[in-house]
């Protein structure tokens, strides 16, 4: 059997690897799996263990309050030195570009382990957008033995990186595998803050911004922007979901508090977080995630950043950068809202990300590859 080590951090990689983790799961003569997590970010990452029972074989518990990049790079490097040592796995698995899954990479590199990195080649080319991700996937790249790739675009950036080809594997993504697996049309919502919200009536506009690079001034247009949205489409309600960061719930409630039709909501459980998708008219975000899960259910997205490292969804016509400046975002939201034709066009075009086989394409490779 080939001894699998699966490591990561926050809920993003969570969603994006649990369909992995299931699937090696479901190969036990094939696999011996064992899941490693940092939890950079407690809270959100416990939420996804639960919905997809995964129960960790190893814990570092690493967050704490006011955490740093410096933190989170030492504790996590730090935590897992003696799991290594104990395990000697065969593959180290990481998914796409948090400080974890640099961090892990660099772990198993220390210990000669091989690295298969999922959700490999994105790329901006600008190292401090998305900060520090950009360089996360770019140093993971640098030491990973199989990039999985979940784009043709992905896998010509690897390859210009000067990656072997026959290292490279285009699978599509694990996001669209773990949102088949979650989304369901009849959902009733019990969370706090969504009881009032008109899902029969109005359309829906979600919106969501987390991003370091988004902090202070960038986010206050962004709220700007959503209350002039509000305030002139009395057909519309918005639904925030507000990250749990201080900086973020300050300046978001600072802007948004008491705007009619605006709901402030706390961070929802990946389950229901899909059924919001769902239901909802429109995005606005800064997550690279919701990029690829959106379309998926014929969403449009707007997308809050002034660079995205998932350039096929703006060529498919299923996501627009728009930036953050209050009029640049108001202007696209308002073409949606108005333009029926344009709407459509968004919403109807094909998610190139993947059609929810990338998990099993992957354990494919590493059965037949790496045993």
């Amino acid at each position: 059997m080939l001894k699998v080590m699966s490591v990561f951090g926050t809920r993003p990689e969570a969603i994006k690897l649990a369909p992995v983790v299931k699937e090696l799961e479901r190969r036990p003569g094939k696999f011996k799996s064992i899941v490693v997590v940092t939890a950079q970010h407690r809270e959100m990452l416990d939420q996804v263990l639960n919905l997809f029972k995964i129960e960790p074989n190893y814990d570092l518990d690493i967050m704490k309050h006011g955490q740093d990049l410096f933190d989170i790079t030492a504790k996590a490097l730090l935590g897992l030195k003696p799991v290594l040592e104990e395990e000697k796995p065969d593959m180290l698995i990481v998914q796409g570009d948090t400080t974890t899954t640099f961090v892990a990479a660099l772990a198993a590199f220390y210990y000669k382990i091989r690295v298969g990195h999922v959700e490999a080649g994105l790329r901006s080319f600008d190292k401090y957008h998305p900060f520090p991700e950009e360089i996360n996937r770019a140093l993971t790249t640098v030491v990973a033995d199989y990039h999985f790739a979940p784009t043709q675009t992905a896998k010509g950036n690897l390859l210009k990186a000067g990656i072997p080809e026959q290292r490279i594997f285009v699978t599509g993504n694990t996001v669209i595998d773990a949102l088949i697996q979650t989304v369901r049309p009849n959902y009733t919502f019990s969370q706090l803050g969504l009881e009032s919200v008109d899902f029969a009536n109005k359309r829906i506009i979600l919106v969501t911004s987390h991003r370091r690079e988004n902090w202070g001034e960038p986010l206050r247009q962004i709220c700007w922007a959503i209350k002039e949205v509000a305030e002139n489409n009395p057909d519309v309600e918005v639904v925030f979901s507000v990250h749990l960061n201080p900086l973020v719930q300050q300046t978001t409630r600072e802007v948004l508090g008491g705007t009619e039709r605006v709901h402030l909501i706390m961070p929802l459980d990946y389950e229901p977080f899909v059924q919001l998708i769902n239901k909802s008219y429109l995005i606005l975000t800064d997550s690279g995630g919701i990029q690829e899960e959106a379309p998926s259910l014929g969403k449009p997205v707007l997308v809050l950043r002034d660079v995205t490292e998932r350039p096929e969804g703006v060529e498919a016509g299923t996501v627009r950068v728009v930036g953050r400046d209050t009029r640049a975002i108001v202007e696209a939201a308002q073409i949606l809202l108005n333009n029926g034709e344009e709407y459509s066009r968004m919403a109807r075009a094909i998610n190139p990300y993947g059609d929810g086989r990338a998990s099993i394409r992957i354990a494919d490779i590493l059965e037949q590859g790496c045993s």
